[in-house]
């Protein structure tokens, strides 16, 4: 069994981490994943998205998660916590990404697990995401135990550039 460490960024662990959190997301839209960005889309492509995120995690407005196997990063989440005034008991879930290489330990669940105790442990109690309908992620909410909203018909774009639906869902956590 690998040796596997999730943990959250901080700002200047987001920018050292910019090489393998830069591959990870290229090699899941290469992939197909639909995650906002369009295919070819190469590491150097995905190092400008990271040092945003970087800057929202400086700023608090993001939570970065990551996964380590065996010291190598392959997995991330985020949690979006800068909402509106009348929204402080909320929080987005953004960016389920595991690298291929490393698909099939389990480290969706450990990485939204820990997502959801970062959230309880920041007040946060209902969840909100969106992933493309009838992917692969789509069943993966559904047996975490996360409730579907409703779908969006030609929501967003494959990487390919075929329309995709998109399916929201909603999960409201223990405190």
């Amino acid at each position: 069994m690998p040796d596997v460490d999730i943990r959250v960024l901080t700002a200047g662990d987001t920018l050292a981490a910019l090489p393998a959190l830069a591959e990870i997301l290229s090699d899941c839209v290469e992939g197909g994943a639909s995650v906002g960005f369009m295919q070819p889309f190469s590491p150097n492509d995905a190092v400008h998205f990271w040092e945003g995120v970087a800057a929202a995690v400086g700023r608090s407005e993001t939570v970065l998660l990551a996964a380590e196997v065996d010291g190598r990063m392959v997995g991330t989440v985020q949690l979006g916590v800068s909402t509106m005034p009348n929204q402080p008991h909320r929080a987005d879930v953004r960016k389920l990404l595991v690298h291929r290489d490393a698909r099939g330990l389990g480290l969706s669940r450990r990485l939204m697990d820990a997502a959801e105790a970062e959230a309880v442990r920041r007040g946060r109690r209902v969840l909100v995401l969106d992933t493309a309908t009838g992917e692969p992620a789509e069943a993966i909410y559904e047996r975490f135990g996360w409730t579907r909203a409703g779908i969006v018909p030609d929501y967003a774009l494959m990487p390919d550039g075929r329309y995709c639906a998109t399916t929201f869902f909603y999960k409201h956590l223990a405190t």
